[in-house]
Parts: C-alpha cells; sequence; structure tokens
C-alpha cells in the first residue's frame, strides 16, 4: 500500500521519464511561476492593445482602417497562438517544457526589441 502512495498513479512522469513522486509533483510548487508569467502576458497584452491602433496612425502612418485591421489580425493571432502551443505542449514537450522554452523565446525577444528602441 505504501508503493501506492509515494508514485501518483496517474500517468505523469518527471523530467526522466520516471513515475513523478507524489510528494515531489504539483501543488503550488509551479504555479507560482505560471502565475507570474500569465500575469506579464496579460498585462502586456492589454497595455500594448489599448494603443496600437494610435501608434500605427501617428507613428508609421497608417490609415484608420487599415490600423484597425493590423491590430484586429494582430489580436486574432494572440488568441489562435495558443493552440500551437497546446499542440506541442501535448504531443511533445509537456506543458512546463511549453511554458518554460516560450517563457524563454518571449524574454529574449522582448529584450532584443527593446535593444533598440533606447
Amino acid at each position: 500500500m505504501a508503493e501506492d502512495d509515494y508514485y501518483t498513479n496517474d500517468g505523469t512522469v518527471n523530467i526522466h521519464k520516471q513515475p513523478a513522486v507524489r510528494k515531489k509533483t504539483g501543488n503550488w510548487k509551479a504555479c507560482y511561476f505560471i502565475l507570474g508569467n500569465e500575469c506579464c502576458e496579460r498585462l502586456a497584452y492589454y497595455g500594448m492593445s489599448t494603443n496600437l491602433v494610435n501608434y500605427l496612425q501617428k507613428r508609421l502612418n497608417m490609415g484608420n482602417a487599415t490600423a484597425s485591421n493590423t491590430v484586429t489580425n494582430w489580436s486574432g493571432t494572440c488568441y489562435a497562438t495558443p493552440l500551437i502551443g497546446a499542440f506541442l505542449a501535448d504531443s511533445y514537450l509537456g506543458r512546463y517544457w511549453t511554458i518554460a522554452s516560450f517563457s524563454s523565446i518571449y524574454v529574449v525577444v522582448c529584450n532584443f526589441h527593446s535593444s533598440f528602441n533606447t
């Protein structure tokens, strides 16, 4: 009976593809990272989306219709790309590796972009 309580027994595996130990898996261990990442992502999305039409019109000299269409396409892409992430997470990488990988890419791209805007 002690063997049954040691592992999660739900098919969860660790990074080495071994059955996950119940005491070392889940709970709030990774949740802080996920919640913090999601908070930063939402702040960036909504902060940028409220001013993007004005930016495209004033700085890039787009017309109102073109700027609005560009923002709509950007917004739709932002809502569609999680489907790609979900596919990769379920099929290949796993949820934590997917979040860590794309968060790393996000940080690198943001740092690269901000170095040109200073």
